[in-house]
């Protein structure tokens, strides 16, 4: 397979038309329909579905675009490494993390760095542990942020100093915001948002033990940015983790976290043995000193 043509795939399968994505690619839609079509021949499979109402991909298609993704993206990292593989720290740092304010960490030394290498910059890629680690294996990722503890015959990892502490979000008028900590027992009967998929939040829900079958689930979230919606317009009570959003001058919203404290810590890991590009290595060295840690 051709890496050109994965990519015309990828741009048919997102525009979901023909016509579009040889606009977008400044093809001839014939030219477009013959690459992949001679793709499909290669393949022996059908990957698309073509109608009057557009193209849809076929099983075949779903399960070519999820890898030529992953594919065309570590083509693409393996090429910049190259071109900028000089004595001057250039290029791109790929960091994968969880929704967490340690990444503020992260933040402090690239602005740290920006002076010496104004050239250095950052992909930041928001997902759950488990995701980060995946990607992390397939080289997608540089370094990763997780909350999980991880096999050290195969990471490095760097225990961060700051802990998120997990609470309650809630409006400035709830009844709640009069207390300076909540307890779990304070929740029972008052609509709850919580996070919907397995993250950093969630694990702590399987801490906390809260069967969500004896709480009232209003509703749940993916981002906690969405969870604050939602507790903005009075639907309910978010749990999650405090910094990460704005509870301070003119918002209507306040955190109070739970008592006693619950905290969690998160450690930056990336591969043993892995061979780093010169901006990624540039920032692991100024990102260990930072955290005070051993070269």
């Amino acid at each position: 397979m051709d890496i050109r043509v994965l990519k015309y795939f990828l741009a048919v399968a997102r525009e979901q038309s023909f016509s579009v994505a040889a606009e977008r690619l400044y093809l001839s839609q014939p030219t477009l329909s013959r690459q992949l079509g001679e793709l499909e021949k290669e393949l022996g499979k059908q990957l698309l579905i073509r109608s009057s109402k557009g193209v849809t991909l076929t099983e075949e298609g779903m399960i070519l675009r999820a890898r030529a993704e992953e594919i065309v993206a570590l083509t693409e990292k393996a090429e910049q490494e190259i071109r900028q593989s000089g004595e001057q720290v250039t290029g791109m740092v790929y960091i994968g993390a969880g929704e967490t304010y340690a990444v503020r960490l992260i933040a402090d030394t690239a602005q740290k760095l920006r002076q010496a290498h104004p050239d250095l910059q950052y992909s930041i890629y928001s997902a759950d542990s488990s995701d980060v680690i995946e990607k992390l294996n397939r080289g997608l990722l540089d370094f990763g942020i997780v909350f999980q503890n991880v096999d050290p015959t195969k990471y490095n990892a760097i225990e961060l100093p700051l802990k998120d502490t997990f609470g309650v979000l809630m409006r400035r008028d709830a009844p709640l915001a009069e207390k300076e900590a909540v307890t779990l027992s304070d929740l029972s009967g008052l609509p709850l948002i919580i996070p919907r998929q397995p993250n950093h939040n969630s694990m702590f829900l399987a801490k906390l033990k809260l069967d969500t079958e004896k709480y009232r689930i209003a509703a749940q979230y993916n981002l906690v940015y969405n969870g604050s919606v939602m507790v903005s317009r009075g639907m309910g009570y978010c749990i999650c983790i405090d910094r990460l959003i704005n509870v301070t001058g003119d918002s209507n919203m306040c955190f109070r976290p739970f008592s006693p404290p619950i905290e969690a810590s998160c450690a930056f890991i990336w591969k043993r043995n892995a061979v780093f590009s010169k901006a990624a290595e540039t920032f692991l060295a100024a990102f260990r000193q930072d955290m005070g840690a051993e070269l």
